[in-house]
């Protein structure tokens, strides 16, 4: 799921990044806040995380024009702890209002809740994939068959979930290092193959035998 930061902070605003993306969130950020309403729109993202004091404008006002053409989630994020802020966050279109210093599990929790209650509303895409009776929980982080489940790990749930996404197809190791450097996943070729031993005996262990296939001088498919 895509989320849009806006924050003008740029301690506070790489932290949010770093966390969402460790989350598996593609996060973008705009380049200036000359017209961040344009921006959100133009990239129609599942939720928007908006601080309220911002150069030249307010949370509160961008929030306001949002509502006027999009439904787009919005979960303020702001040091302003004023209960009469957070009713007005809420009664200008907000979805939550958390303030700082925020935790990060419980600000995921949150997201995650925010983008469960309105996704039939956004037409965001489903955090969770299905291949052969194979259920793959990104939410979660974990990947289940026929009522058993195992975890993965961060890296073990980056390379699953491209190859679901690319089922059916023959995925080449150079495609997948590159997809988990784009993901902040540094790692080579061999340490891929390692992670991908892993996968399958985690598969093993709740009885999915040769989900993963490699093909040989070529690469892995589903």
């Amino acid at each position: 799921m895509h989320i849009i930061v806006i924050e003008d902070d740029p301690v506070i605003r790489q932290e949010l990044v770093c966390l969402l993306e460790n989350a598996l969130y593609r996060v973008s950020v705009p380049g200036d806040f000359k017209d961040p309403v344009s921006f959100i729109l133009e990239r129609d993202p599942d939720l928007v995380i908006l601080d309220l004091n911002l150069p030249g404008t307010s949370g509160f006002d961008i929030c306001s024009s949002l509502r006027v053409s999009s439904e787009v989630p919005v979960v303020f994020v702001t040091g302003r702890s004023d209960v009469s802020d957070e009713l007005n966050g809420i009664l200008k279109g907000g979805d939550d209002y958390i303030t700082k210093p925020f935790h990060p599990p419980v600000l995921l929790a949150r997201i995650a809740a925010v983008l469960k209650r309105t996704k039939k509303n956004t037409g965001s895409r489903e955090a969770v994939f299905f291949h052969r009776r194979v259920e793959l929980d990104l939410a979660r982080g974990c990947v289940r068959y026929e009522g058993n489940e195992t975890d993965l790990t961060r890296n073990e749930l980056k390379i699953l979930h491209y190859l679901f996404l690319k089922k059916g197809e023959i995925v080449t190791r150079a495609e997948l290092v590159d997809y988990l450097w784009d993901q902040q996943v540094f790692i080579d070729v061999n340490a891929l193959s390692v992670n991908v031993t892993r996968i399958r005996g985690k598969l093993g262990e709740i009885g999915v035998q040769d989900f993963i296939e490699t093909k040989r001088g070529m690469g892995y498919r589903i």
